[in-house]
């Protein structure tokens, strides 16, 4: 089967950049161990480097994210592809509630259009092709440009899809989390779907919130929210994966194991948008574009990557 062309906001676009931790307090401890500062530098060293794609959310940080993206963004003579996410809570029941969360994203974000307007999780009681349609109605209404969807299944893309097909729309994007220790949506049908009808998948979190670079390890696990996924036992099993990294960005001119995973998912035909919180990490991401892993090395990390993660 053909396969159908991704949306043209995504044309000429290998990585992007998460705002997660623009804000963010609980899980990525925002004013302790970095600051708006180290946000603001960390910005500066993504667009001299050429990275134009920023993707946020209204609850990042309860709206901070989109706050400092927003002002930052203004200050820059460069267009940018912004992307931005609504929360489904049980109450948004009303007609107007999508059109209402949209107007104070681009209020903060300082603009009167997003390139990408994504619906951030499937909750109930709202029907998945209702929000489609409310989505469609902000289209038409020149405050979107695209329409996404994050952290759907196989059947509620397919349903969101035809959905938006009926209103002569296309859903552009799926958002979920995807990295080389999380790999489902390959054995499930959702990649296969989205690479074929031309809906870009975007991968979050390709570090594996930080694991993948290698910086932690058995005798340092991550602190915080992160150490119960992430526990010694599970980083003595991952140990395997983590060296392969580590030898294969070796062989290739000095690659960090992060740059690696990162082009992994660039070469698996995904955005990949990994966070920043300062300038030293905006210099590791952007160091995963401009070369390419080869056939061998793929399907080496593959190989590892499935048998260290096998239950």
């Amino acid at each position: 089967m053909q396969r159908v062309q991704t949306c043209d906001i995504f044309t000429g676009i290998q990585l992007g950049i998460g705002t997660w931790a623009w804000g963010d307090k609980l899980v990525w401890g925002y004013g302790n161990s970095y600051s708006e500062a180290d946000i603001r530098e960390a910005f500066k060293v993504c667009v001299g480097g050429g990275v134009r794609f920023f993707d946020s959310a209204e609850v990042y940080g309860q709206g901070k994210a989109e706050t400092i993206l927003g002002e930052l963004c203004a200050q820059e003579d460069e267009e940018f592809v912004i992307a931005t996410k609504m929360m489904p809570f049980p109450w948004r029941l009303f007609h107007n509630s999508l059109k209402f969360a949209l107007q104070n994203s681009l209020r903060r974000l300082r603009v009167n259009q997003v390139q990408l307007y994504q619906m951030h999780w499937p909750l109930p009681p709202v029907k998945v092709d209702t929000w489609m349609d409310r989505m469609a109605e902000v289209v038409d209404a020149g405050m979107v440009k695209a329409v996404g969807v994050s952290n759907y299944t196989l059947e509620q893309t397919i349903t969101a899809h035809e959905a938006l097909k009926k209103r002569g729309l296309r859903l552009a994007s799926n958002q979920v989390e995807y990295h080389l220790l999380e790999r489902r949506i390959e054995q499930n049908g959702l990649m296969e779907y989205c690479l074929e009808e031309g809906i870009k998948i975007i991968a979050y979190s390709p570090l594996a919130m930080g694991i993948l670079t290698g910086k932690y390890t058995p005798e340092n696990p991550p602190a915080g929210t992160r150490a119960a996924q992430y526990n010694r036992s599970y980083l003595e099993k991952i140990q395997p994966l983590i060296k392969t990294l580590i030898r294969i960005g070796n062989d290739a001119d000095g690659k960090s194991a992060g740059q690696v995973a990162i082009n992994w998912c660039i070469q698996k035909g995904t955005l990949p948008i990994p966070g920043v919180k300062n300038a030293a990490q905006a210099v590791q991401n952007l160091g995963a574009i401009g070369w390419q892993l080869d056939a061998e090395e793929m399907a080496l990390l593959d190989e590892v990557s499935l048998a260290v993660t096998q239950p």
